[in-house]
C-alpha cells in the first residue's frame, strides 16, 4: 500500500496529496487514526480522505486501514497483524474490535445477493446437508450444524477427514456439502469438493475469492478478508464465516415458510426444559 501511494503521488490532487504525504510520514499513526483525526493532521476534509481511499482502490477508510496494516507487517507475531509487542490491554482490545468491525463491514459490502439466494434455495431443497471444515473452520462448521439440526432434516458434521471423504463418496444429487476454508487452498477441502461433484452433489464453498476451492465449488460465497491465517490466529475471517452461516440459516427459515417456522417454534419450546428459569430482577 505504501508503495502504491508513493507511485501515485503525482497523479493525486493537491488535497489528496496532503493525505498521502501524512500517511507516508506516519503510517503507524494513520493506521490507528480515525478519519477525523487523519483529516485534521493532513489539514483536509473527511470527504477528501474518503476520496483518497477510493483512489487507492479500497472501499473506504476502514478497508484502507486494513490494507495499510497488512502492508506494514514486518515480522510475524503469530497473534494479529495489528497488535504490537508493547500494546496495553486497552490498545490491543480496541485494535481487535476495530479490525473485526471493519472486516465485517467489508464482507457485508461484498456479499453477492444472487449467490446467497441460490445457496439458500439449494439448502432448502436438500435431502441432506453436510458442513465440513478443518482447523478453525471446523468450529464454524460445527456451529452451522448446531443451527441446522433444528431444521428437521439430516445434517452431518465431522472434522475427521476420513469420514468427510466417505460422506462425499456416498453422496447423491440431492445432497449439499458446505465446505468452509478461509484460504481455499487446503488440499483436503479441494479434494472433497471434487469427490462430491462427481456424484452430482451441490458444493457450496465459503472461502476466499480466486481460491482453488472456489473454482471447484458449485456455488462460492467468497469473503475477501485481508487476514493471513498462514501466519496469524484466525480472527476476523472466523467471525465473517460465522456471520455468513447466520445469513444462510435465516434465509433457510424464511424460504421454508410459516409452517416450517411453527416446527422450529416447537423445537425451541421442547428445549425449554433443559434450562433453568430466568430469575426476575428486583426493582431497586
Amino acid at each position: 500500500m505504501l508503495e502504491q501511494i508513493q507511485a501515485q503521488l503525482d497523479a493525486l490532487s493537491k488535497s489528496e496529496r496532503k493525505v498521502a504525504e501524512q500517511i507516508l510520514a506516519a503510517p503507524q499513526q494513520a493506521m490507528h487514526s480515525s478519519i477525523a483525526t487523519l483529516a485534521r493532521a493532513a489539514d483536509v476534509s473527511e470527504p477528501t480522505v474518503n476520496r483518497f481511499c477510493h483512489r487507492m482502490g479500497t472501499r473506504g477508510f476502514p478497508d484502507f486501514k486494513l490494507q495499510l496494516a497488512q502492508s506494514l507487517v514486518k515480522s510475524p507475531n503469530w497473534v494479529s497483524r495489528d497488535v504490537e509487542e508493547n500494546d496495553s490491554v486497552e490498545s490491543y482490545s480496541h485494535k481487535i474490535f476495530d479490525s473485526a468491525l471493519a472486516g465485517l463491514s467489508r464482507v457485508r459490502q461484498q456479499l453477492d445477493s444472487q449467490i446467497i439466494r441460490q445457496a439458500v434455495q439449494a439448502l432448502s431443497n436438500a435431502h441432506k446437508i453436510a458442513f465440513f471444515g478443518l482447523g478453525a473452520s471446523a468450529v464454524v462448521a460445527h456451529d452451522a450444524t448446531n443451527k441446522f439440526l433444528r431444521f428437521n432434516l439430516p445434517v452431518i458434521w465431522s472434522e475427521d477427514i476420513v469420514i468427510q471423504r466417505m460422506s462425499c463418496i456416498n453422496s447423491g444429487p440431492n445432497d449439499v456439502f458446505v465446505l468452509i476454508s478461509h484460504t481455499g487452498r487446503t488440499k483436503n477441502m479441494v479434494e472433497l469438493a471434487r469427490l462430491a461433484r462427481v456424484n452430482a452433489s451441490t458444493v457450496l464453498a465459503i472461502t476466499s475469492p480466486g481460491s482453488p476451492l472456489a473454482a471447484e465449488a458449485t456455488l462460492a460465497l467468497t469473503l475477501d478478508v485481508p487476514e493471513d491465517t498462514d501466519i496469524y490466529l484466525p480472527m476476523v475471517s472466523r467471525l465473517a464465516q460465522l456471520t455468513v452461516i447466520d445469513v444462510l440459516a435465516t434465509g433457510f427459515t424464511l424460504e421454508r415458510g410459516a409452517a416450517f417456522r411453527e416446527n422450529l417454534k416447537r423445537v425451541k419450546e421442547a428445549l425449554k426444559d433443559s434450562r433453568l428459569e430466568k430469575q426476575a430482577q428486583e426493582n431497586n
